[in-house]
């Protein structure tokens, strides 16, 4: 399969970039493939794994929103964070999960509980991932 240049960057830091096969993405209107000579098109990302193919392996990471732009350079993804699956504690997931809902159950105003309820939504996401 032909290769192509992806990078997979964090606010914190620059988490992959190498040559990949193909890049499975969750954008805003579902996921979509990316293969070497993919057409130019720029997308938000929704909260989601990208699964990282190359000739040797293949990584899971979970996204927590961001952007995805193809071009003739490659692929690259923006993301507002991302967590490598492999690393996630379970446990120290689902007690997040239980706070959460105990955060949108006190909240005080509409404000609050839609925020409450997005960090929820990410965490529910995130444990359906890792099983």
């Amino acid at each position: 399969m032909t290769e192509f240049h992806f990078e997979l960057v964090s606010p914190e830091k620059l988490l992959f970039s190498g040559e990949v096969e193909s890049v499975v993405a969750p954008g805003a209107d579902g996921q979509f493939t990316v293969l070497k000579d993919h057409a130019p098109v720029m997308t938000t990302l929704r909260p989601g794994i990208v699964l990282i193919n190359t000739a040797n392996t293949t990584e899971r990471l979970f996204v927590r929103g961001g952007f995805a732009d193809v071009g003739a350079g490659g692929f690259t993804i923006l993301a507002e964070q991302v967590i490598s699956v492999s690393e996630v504690d379970v446990a120290k997931l689902d007690s997040d999960i239980k706070d959460a809902r105990e955060d949108v159950a006190d909240a005080k105003t509409d404000e609050a509980r839609i925020a409450a309820n997005d960090k929820l939504a990410q965490l529910q996401e995130l444990r359906t991932v890792v099983g």
